[in-house]
């Protein structure tokens, strides 16, 4: 038996019977659920019958969920929050506990990245990945534990990224502050295991988004040919994000190819090394070849 839900890009996805099992009727909080990786674990949890409260600017991405409210009997809860503002993020939470009840599973989507050249970016994009990325992570997780520690196996799942285990040219801001999550995270597992509730860290490779689309405005052209390849889809993500947060396992790494870059950056650091800077300097010297007309 399978949960199955049709994501707003037609491709279905399909949740196995025993991770349906753990989401139905749970309360869980998604930052971010309204677009991205995050409106497809909305979806998918959604048709696994959770209860689900986004918490997500107030942009039209956001109206568009809101306006959908009516579909799925009550289930779905939207509220307008920057998750750089701990009040807003305490006033949403007060809202969704008042119409879901306890929650049961914080799952932190919300995220920006803005690639580009250090010596391009501006001190207030390095603090803005750190606010959104990172704090805005942890506000969440920290309004919500008094509920976890309440609910029967209870679970916090963060969203990394492969660029937070492997750093590359054009991400010297966007980096940092996934690499936090993981370590933050890491730590929260272990602090909470003992207190019956599970920290999960998703890895995601590029994934097709809007965000990703975005990217494309300021990503270096080393970064571009150093991240080639065929994105993974979000329903496909999510997926593998619910199931991996309802076993409680600590990573979740959603494709092969991630998984293979992970085993290699941590086994043979020195030959990562070495191949991200031959991709550099062929970029690089063609870009000299053409700028000289050679």
């Amino acid at each position: 038996m399978n949960t199955r839900v049709q994501h707003n890009d037609s491709t279905q996805v399909q949740l196995p019977a025993a991770t349906a099992a753990y989401w139905a009727d749970r309360h869980v909080v998604i930052t971010g659920g309204s677009s991205g990786i995050g409106l497809a674990v909305t979806e998918l949890a959604l048709g696994a019958g959770a209860k689900v409260s986004v918490l997500a600017l107030g942009d039209p991405a956001m109206s568009a969920l809101a306006a959908r409210t009516g579909e799925f009997d009550g289930r779905l809860a939207t509220f307008t929050a920057n998750v750089t503002s701990p009040d807003q993020i305490r006033t949403a939470l007060h809202g969704a506990r008042s119409q879901h009840g306890p929650i049961g599973a914080v799952i932190a989507c919300a995220g920006i990245a803005k690639p580009g050249y250090f010596t391009e970016l501006s001190e207030s994009d390095f603090r803005n990945h750190m606010e959104v990325n990172y704090f805005g992570t942890l506000t969440p997780i920290r309004e919500a534990l008094p509920d976890l520690l309440t609910v029967d196996r209870a679970s916090i799942t963060a969203i990394s990224s492969a660029a937070g285990f492997l750093s590359l040219i054009g991400y010297s801001a966007y980096s940092p502050s996934k690499f936090a999550v993981r370590a933050a995270a890491e730590a929260l597992r272990q602090e909470l295991k003992p207190k019956g509730i599970t920290v999960t860290v998703v890895y995601p490779p590029d994934v097709d988004t809007p965000q990703l689309a975005a990217e494309a405005a300021t990503k270096p052209r080393e970064l571009s040919a150093l991240s080639s390849g065929t994105p993974m889809t979000a329903p496909a993500v999510a997926r593998a994000l619910l199931i991996g947060a309802a076993s409680g396992k600590p990573t979740v790494l959603p494709n092969l190819a991630t998984r293979i870059l992970r085993r290699i950056t941590t086994t043979a650091p020195e030959l990562t090394a070495h191949y991200v800077d031959w991709i550099i300097a062929r970029i690089q010297r063609g870009r000299q070849r053409t700028s000289t007309g050679s």
